[in-house]
């Protein structure tokens, strides 16, 4: 089953970042990843994990006697989709005002535009 939209809730996101890492993983071992930052529960990541199986953003096999999930999609393709979704959303599919504000707020440091110059120059050649 395909997922329906690229939406995840942040710790839904938390746990495929670390699924991506991974390749693969267990319950435990997201559990045990999550749980060095961050109190959480076993069984949330449980049925979480279980959930997004049920909506297609993981994948399960049996090994042994624990499943172990892989992620459906890979990262960029995720994060593309969810930076699209962000964008279409809050600037109306335009991505100069997000650019500004990036450029304007967030004071990127000359070595970051320098880093978007460099991505914007490689762009025009092609």
């Amino acid at each position: 089953m395909r997922p329906k939209n690229n939406t995840l809730s942040g710790p839904q996101l938390d746990i495929m970042k670390v699924v991506w890492r991974l390749g693969e993983a267990t319950v435990r071992d997201v559990y045990e990843d999550l749980r060095s930052r961050r109190s959480i529960a076993y069984t949330t990541v449980m049925t979480t994990m279980k959930t997004m199986a049920i909506r297609g953003h993981l994948k399960k096999r049996t090994e042994g006697r624990a499943f172990v999930y892989a992620a459906t999609t890979p990262e960029t393709r995720m994060l593309k989709g969810i930076v699209g979704d962000f964008i279409n959303r809050v600037f109306n599919g335009s991505t100069e005002p997000l650019l500004a504000h990036l450029v304007k707020e967030r004071r990127l440091s000359e070595k970051d535009l320098e880093k978007i110059r460099k991505m914007i120059r490689e762009e025009e050649k092609q």
